[in-house]
């Protein structure tokens, strides 16, 4: 059974940067399709970027274009996403998620297994 563990998250003020990590004990992430996602109060489930097993990426939110970027470590099993120029409406609990089926895709439903989250909040 997989467990999904995610990090990196914390306070941070408006315009810093984090580099939150997923990683999951009893699975070899390199395999399958990874993706990062986000959830904020009050507020659905929102996809933000994903990665497949060949590299390929897709944005699925037009507001962190240009400031988040997603990309795995192969020899540490691991899919990162890199947040440059944070804003407060970034807050929320981050989330990763497997796709053990197929690629890529924005239907939150297609992903198999998620981790627990970990918070980012931007405030000054």
């Amino acid at each position: 059974q997989s467990q999904f563990v995610e990090s990196g998250g914390g306070l941070v003020q408006p315009g810093g940067s984090l580099n939150l990590s997923c990683t999951a004990s009893g699975l070899n992430l390199d395999f399958y399709a990874v993706g990062w996602f986000r959830q904020a109060p009050g507020k659905e489930r929102e996809p933000i970027l994903c990665i497949d097993r060949s590299g390929r990426t897709l944005n699925t939110a037009q507001s962190v274009k240009g400031r988040f970027t997603i990309s795995r470590d192969k020899a540490k099993k691991t899919v990162y996403l890199q947040m440059n120029s944070l804003k407060p409406e970034d807050s929320a609990i981050y989330y990763c998620a497997v796709d053990f089926v197929g690629g890529c895709t924005i239907n939150i439903d297609g992903y198999d297994d998620w981790g627990q989250g970990t918070q980012v909040t931007v405030s000054s």
